[in-house]
């Protein structure tokens, strides 16, 4: 899940298209969360992650991070194995 500024067809800020290019490269099957429809949503997962910025990737139900380490799991290969096994898993 990701919760962004925007869709998946229509990203809202720079950083959210970034993290829906890269989980689209990872051939990730992901839904997508406005967070500019809800203010109470969108402090809430802030506040729920206790980190401060959208976008926000939740993998399994577990909070992986924001842009900056999106990306840096890309680059290290680790998002894509992450992807792989939860593909499997499904």
């Amino acid at each position: 899940m990701l919760f962004m500024k925007g869709n998946k067809d229509f990203p809202q800020c720079g950083f959210s298209n970034t993290v829906v290019q890269v989980l689209t490269a990872c051939k990730a099957d992901f839904e997508a969360i406005n967070v500019l429809e809800n203010e109470l949503l969108r402090q809430g997962i802030k506040d729920y992650s206790q980190w401060p910025t959208i976008p926000q990737l939740y993998v399994d139900g577990e909070f992986m991070g924001g842009c900056d380490i999106v990306v840096d799991m890309f680059q290290s290969g680790e998002l894509q194995e992450m992807v792989e096994r939860v593909n499997a898993e499904a």
